[in-house]
Parts: C-alpha cells; structure tokens; sequence
C-alpha cells in the first residue's frame, strides 16, 4: 500500500525524530528549488539525519515500504539529479552531516563526510598547509557527497583529475540499510572490484555516500597567473601544446572564454574592471603553480615563447591577488551572467582535445544557420576537452519564444558534431533526470545493460533516485 504524505511523516518523525522532519511546503521550497529552475516537483518531506544510523533507518524504512529517497548535498547540481520526480519522494539532506573526521598530511588525505561545504574542506586543508584541489563556482554550497556523487570536475581537472579521481575510499548506506565501510587510504589495494568507482558518479542511485577518503596536496608556495589574448580555438590549442610541454604537470588550468562574455560581464556591472590586456576575439586563463623552492617565472617564459612564435596577441599577468582574483571572478561569472542577458540554451560536453576548434567552430556556424541573430557563448575547459556550449538569445528576442523554437533543434545539432567527434554529451554535470533519453539514444547498449544490472542487483526495489539517470 502506497503511503499517503502525512503517513510518511508521522512515520519518519517517529523513526529519526521532529527535528530531522520537514513535511511544510514552505520550509521544504529551498531544497526543492535547483539553481536553473526547470524541475518543480513537490516531495513527500525532507529529513536530515545526523547521524550514519539515522541514515540507515530511513533506508531501512524506505526499501520496506517502497518510498523513493533522493539524496541531497548542497543542491547546486544542474540537471536535476537532486531534487523530486515524481512528487512522493522523501529527500535525505546530508547536510548535517558536515564534519572533518581526520586529516593525515603523511598519507595526503582527508577523512571527510558527505554535508562538509567545499569551501570548508579547502579551509581545513590549507590549516595544515595542504590543498584540496576540487575547485569550482560553488565550492561555498556545493558539499563532498554531492560532488561526489556527480563526480564533479572543476577547473583543475587538468593537473589534479575530477571527483573520482580525487577520491581513494567512501562510505555509503545501500538500500536496504546496510554500511558500506571502505573509506580506504591505500594507493594499492587489489582485492576485487573497484567499488567506490561505482558509487562515485553514480547520482545516488546505488548508494548514498556519506563519508569519503579525500586526496590532499602539498599546497604551492605560489601561483603564476596570467590572461592572455588570442585570436581563436586554434591558437589556444597550439599553445596549451606549447604549455604542457614546457610547464608538464604545474599547468594547473587552461580555461577559453570568448570576447563576449568578458562584454557582458562589463555590461552588467560584475567587473570592476576589465582584467584583459585588451579587446581580443578570445582569451585563455592560465594558471601554473610553484612549489616551495622552486624558480619562479615559468609560465613567462613559456609565454615569451609563445610570443616569438607568434601564437599569441597580447597578455597581462596577474601582479597581485586582487589581480588573480579578478581574472578567475571573469571565467567563474560566465554562466552567471548569461541569465542577464535573457534565455540560455546551455550544453555540458566534452570532445577529444584536438577536436575543441572544430566543435566550436562546426557547432557556432550551425546555430546561427539555425537561429539567426543566435549568441554563441563556448567557454570552458580547453586543457581536458570539456566545452559550456552555451547560446544565448538574440538581442531584444522574446526569451519563451527562443526557448521553444531553438531549445530541441540546438541539441539535436550539438550532440551530433560532438559525438561525430568521438565526444560525449555530459562532461561533468552527470545525467539526472535532465539528460536519461539522451542516455539511452547515445549510450552503447551493452554499457546501458551492465548499468541496468548493477541498478538492479544494488538496489532492487528501485527506491534510490527512482527515475534518474536511467529512467
């Protein structure tokens, strides 16, 4: 028998406690709003245990009665994996389960639970002169088990890896209510299955972590910073060669973002000043650190180089940390800004490195084919292949009417110059439930099959994230 909303939470009060149930359609509003606005649904109630036990019981509770749990970190996902479906889901906020259990700055790691705000995880590991190198615009909501579960990538991704790489061990309640405990610290453990590599990235659909065994870093002595003006896709990429080649594995980042988005930004208010040497169609935000004892200068002597062979147009290097926060403000507002300029039709994709320029190149010109007056806005992660593909409206455009006639037919012209390209149409967003037909046309079938089958054998009463990822 399907349990009606009140029920649910009479159940759950008596189980977890008054103070760990919220059942109010107005104080349940903040975790059922996600940050673009496209999924309303209403949940049955939202619970927040504190404690692993009180995790455990309510899963325990969820697989006996067959209700829907949608786990939840900061609720800044972007495709909806986080929030409700159907509307009779209960939400399982983990946020407060938010403490740094250990730090071993001999073993480089990290002990941390699921509700830990990035932003904290980064301030606890720079105490002891270490760094976490997950580093994104939300880092001051986003929380671990969140960005775990989507195995987020950020803009460092380049020298460091994404979430599951950056991850040596998680717990994770299943189901039915039984503790996964393999928060391992070992760089060897060939024991079997990798199973944190399946719950990581894996949307809360097998599992919900709520703990994780973290990498840390030796934190740089300092970071050299510089915004460099270019003429296109082409010459960025011919310098990042040029980069990674004499910079190796300092090259931390390599960030494109196109004039307009640096003319928005000016339009609107959210620069104090321009942080670029000049008007260029492009630029590349590129950051290199410096260890302790060693010589400064790197990345401007890579750029001399760059300059004598000329590559590149114009540069200007950060000379103080309001400088290097100005530029990183520039690429880190980008997604910002466009909803001021009205409708955006954005894209999370990512092709091989060398087929940036052409995506960027085949994927404006068929949108202005297609739209007239269209905005292309590509900006991203030109060091591992992950572009925003994003198009904002034309000028003075109705924003519903953009949105109607361009929505479906950009998509359907992205996807196939990105998987024409041997890309993939989510880079670091993950699926949830904005993006399950898109999975099921472009996923190979045997992969779709193994998934079904994990899904299954992990959870087969189907209650985690019902809905999400694959449908």
């Amino acid at each position: 028998m399907t349990l009606s909303a009140a029920d649910t939470i009479v159940q759950l009060t008596a189980l977890i406690g008054a103070n760990a149930v919220i059942g109010e359609a107005g104080r349940m509003a903040p975790y059922l709003n996600e940050p673009r606005k496209r999924f309303h649904q209403q949940a049955a109630a939202v619970t927040l245990p504190a404690s692993i036990e009180q995790v455990q019981s309510i899963l325990r509770w969820a697989n006996e009665n067959g209700v829907g749990i949608i786990p939840q970190g900061g609720n800044t996902g972007l495709v909806g994996a986080q929030v409700p479906l159907r509307g009779d889901e209960v939400i399982v906020s983990l946020a407060r389960l938010d403490h740094i259990r250990a730090i071993d700055t001999a073993a480089g790691t990290m002990t941390a639970e699921a509700g830990v705000i990035l932003e904290n995880a980064h301030k606890a590991a720079e105490a002891q002169g270490m760094i976490f190198p997950l580093w994104l615009g939300s880092q001051g909501s986003a929380r671990i088990g969140g960005l775990l579960s989507s195995n987020a990538g950020g803009v460092n991704v380049l020298a460091y890896g994404n979430a599951r790489e950056l991850t040596m061990g998680v717990e994770a309640v299943l189901a039915d209510g039984r503790l996964y405990r393999g928060l391992n610290s070992l760089k060897k453990d060939n024991t079997g299955y990798d199973l944190k590599d399946l719950l990581v990235g894996a949307e809360g659909t097998l599992g919900i972590i709520t703990a994780a065994t973290l990498k840390l870093f030796p934190k740089p002595e300092d970071y050299e910073t510089a915004l460099i003006s270019i003429p296109g896709p082409e010459a960025a990429l011919t310098l990042f060669q040029l980069l990674r080649g004499r910079i190796g594995g300092r090259l931390n980042a390599f960030e494109i973002i196109p004039h307009l988005g640096l003319d928005m930004q000016l339009r609107h208010g959210m620069l104090d000043r321009d942080p670029s040497a000049g008007p260029s169609p492009w630029y590349a935000l590129i950051e290199v650190s410096r260890m302790a004892g060693g010589a400064p200068g790197a990345l401007m002597e890579a750029i001399e180089a760059a300059f004598a062979d000329n590559l590149i147009d114009n540069a200007v290097f950060a000379e103080s940390l309001g400088d290097r926060t100005r530029m990183w403000a520039f690429r880190e507002q980008m997604s910002e800004v466009q909803s001021k300029e009205g409708a955006s039709i954005k894209h999370d994709v990512s092709v091989p490195i060398a087929a940036v320029p052409q995506l960027i190149a085949e994927g404006s010109a068929a949108a202005e084919r297609l739209v007239p007056g269209i905005r292309p806005v590509p900006f991203g992660h030109m060091g591992d292949g992950n572009i925003h593909f994003n198009f904002s409206q034309p000028v003075g455009a109705d924003a519903k009417a953009f949105m109607a006639q361009a929505d479906e037919i950009l998509h359907e012209a992205i996807y196939e110059i990105v998987l024409r390209l041997g890309g993939s149409v989510s880079a670091e967003h993950g699926i949830g439930q904005l993006k399950t037909d898109l999975l099921k046309q472009v996923k190979d079938p045997v992969a779709l099959d193994m998934m079904r089958a994990i899904k299954t054998a992990l959870d087969p009463r189907g209650i985690l994230n019902p809905g999400k990822m694959l449908g």
